[in-house]
């Protein structure tokens, strides 16, 4: 536990935390105000994807849409980018700064400072998602009022409640803090191979970037279900009715695999790096 506690006062030494932080703070607000004074606004019935994203339009039908539109929206790219940097910072930004050797010189097992590390960036993560669902639900509330939502439902129009609604938002997000996990720890993994944060940082985007583009290549459709990022705005599946749990189950397994298996090559390579600075 001391090796976690000073892995999050690390965290929350560095201004990049709060940037981060900060950008989840103000993307449902700008939202907000972006829907709130646009000319073209859609009302109940009906929640719809458009192009694999969010119709943001339909958001003045209730508060509650700020939230599921933001986590959906940010799910492809701002998150994932926010968990690579918390990743690629845990062992590359320490070798860089000179203080891993050092940290590595005391009486520490390095399966221990590896874990305390992912866990100390994936708590990063959750802190941002926590910031971005309190952000989205004051600001969807402000604008549009905290209403009953839509559910997708092809035979018939369905709603739910505020609480209800409230409590589905919270299980999608739960799912994004898991997908994001898994860029977390593929971002540990590029972290273990170089000195340089910012080239494990760029390692694991880049990575990330082209499974999102292989994963929208009709002719390469037989690799998609293998990438995490084919299944990060599964979340959408918690407001259909009835909830469409055998997507959201496959997703969660591929979360599970890329984390364990990255996790674990990590812990491999870095049981056995010899540390130079």
């Amino acid at each position: 536990m001391s090796q976690l506690r000073r892995e999050i006062v690390k965290i929350l030494s560095r201004k990049l935390t709060y940037f981060g932080w900060a950008g989840l703070l103000v993307v449902p607000v700008l939202v907000s105000l972006a829907v709130r004074f646009s000319t073209h606004r859609s009302g109940p019935p009906g929640m719809e994807e458009t192009g694999g994203g969010f119709n943001f339009d339909i958001a003045s039908a209730s508060g509650l849409y700020i939230a599921i539109g933001s986590i959906i929206a940010l799910s492809l790219f701002l998150l994932p980018m926010l968990a690579a940097v918390s990743g690629s910072l845990t062992l590359a930004g320490e070798a860089e700064k000179g203080t891993l050797r050092t940290m590595l010189m005391q009486p520490v097992r390095r399966g221990s400072v590896l874990a305390a590390k992912w866990l100390a960036a994936n708590l990063y993560v959750a802190v941002g998602l926590l910031i971005l669902l309190a952000s989205s639900l004051i600001a969807g509330g402000a604008f549009f009022g905290l209403k009953p939502i839509f559910l997708v439902n092809l035979d018939t129009l369905s709603t739910a409640g505020v609480g209800e609604g409230i409590g589905l938002i919270l299980l999608a997000y739960l799912f994004a803090f898991v997908a994001m996990a898994a860029a977390v720890s593929l971002a540990l993994l590029f972290s273990t191979l170089t000195d340089s944060g910012l080239t494990a940082m760029a390692g694991a985007m880049v990575l990330i970037i082209i499974m999102l583009v292989l994963g929208n290549i009709s002719a390469l459709g037989f690799l998609r279900p293998y990438f995490f990022t084919s299944h990060v705005l599964a979340s959408f599946n918690f407001f259909r009715d009835p909830i469409a749990w055998e997507p959201i189950r496959d997703a969660l397994l591929n979360f599970a695999v890329w984390i364990a298996g990255t996790t674990g090559v990590a812990w491999l390579i870095f049981r056995r790096k010899d540390i130079r600075s």
